[in-house]
């Protein structure tokens, strides 16, 4: 304990320490739910932010198997809890818990983010487009009429590809099951098609790049990216984020094309469900990224 300050020291899973302002009774409570859940840097950032903006609250992580995820729901709703962030393999479970949706989480049919309303209806919404959005405009990306190509077309695509459509972004699919691609453009009703393995061939045309599977996550499968036809203008983007320089920015490095990793779309993500549940809009700052890139492998 902190004697007089008034504050916690504690130590987390990456053996960084840190200070917490000490909850009371009247702690505004939230949580992230997995399955597993011990790989999610969300409760170290939103504690970060916690103490940072000196608030009463605390945010917890959950392991949920998705058979259990419905009364789990229930039950945070009944206990006070502000709201939840859900990560693997519970978004579309969730989203059929939520009693209102926005239009985004309406169109790709699942949630990362809940709200706990005061009158007990619960509130969805995915947060991941909008984030990768953030993380694009801090980099000075234009994005309308932006010439993207997306490798993938799962969950994480369709997130995506709606935030980027909405910003008038020009998109091309490119997945390994073509079926899959074609009906993910058909079900978000914008998005040209091309086979995978037609995708290196055609760089040229592409302003950006963005990999939306999880090739090259740690413990993943990895690829072996060809960016050899790129234009020298393309930027290349990926939303995994361990590691930090994956197989394809690492590839794109060396080739001297702009690159931007996926950790500032996990931190933007974050914000609007800190937002909601806590009352502040936190600030994604050099600060920030630090503490949290600090637990993750280079």
């Amino acid at each position: 304990m902190g004697g007089s300050s008034g504050l916690l020291i504690a130590t987390d899973f990456t053996g960084i320490r840190k200070t917490m302002n000490i909850i009371t009774g009247k702690a505004k409570v939230a949580a992230v739910l997995g399955w597993p859940v011990e790989h999610s840097r969300s409760p170290l950032l939103h504690n970060f932010w916690l103490n940072r903006y000196g608030i009463d609250g605390v945010y917890i992580p959950l392991a949920v198997k998705p058979e259990n995820f419905k009364k789990v729901i229930i039950g945070l709703s009944a206990s006070g809890f502000k709201g939840c962030n859900i990560t693997i393999p519970n978004k579309e479970i969730a989203f059929s818990c939520c009693d209102e949706v926005d239009e985004i989480a309406r169109k790709i049919g699942s949630v990362n983010t809940l709200t706990f309303k005061n009158d007990g209806k619960i509130f969805g919404t995915s947060t991941d487009g909008a984030g990768f959005i953030e993380s694009l405009r801090d980099h000075n990306i234009r994005i309308k009429n932006c010439n993207v190509l997306i490798l993938g077309a799962g969950g994480a695509a369709r997130s995506v590809i709606s935030s980027l459509a909405h910003e008038k972004a020009k998109i091309t699919i490119a997945n390994r099951t073509n079926s899959r691609a074609l009906q993910l453009a058909q079900d978000l009703g914008t998005g040209n098609v091309i086979a995978w393995d037609a995708w290196t061939s055609l760089l040229g045309q592409y302003d950006l790049l963005v990999n939306t599977t999880s090739l090259g996550m740690e413990g993943k499968e990895s690829f072996d990216f060809d960016l050899s036809k790129a234009k020298s203008g393309l930027v290349v983007t990926d939303i995994v984020y361990v590691p930090r320089l994956t197989p394809l920015l690492k590839v794109a490095k060396e080739f001297n094309l702009k690159t931007i990793e996926g950790l500032g779309m996990l931190l933007h993500q974050a914000r609007f469900g800190f937002r909601e549940w806590f009352g502040v809009d936190p600030k994604v700052d050099s600060e920030t990224i630090e503490y949290v890139a600090k637990t993750i492998r280079e």
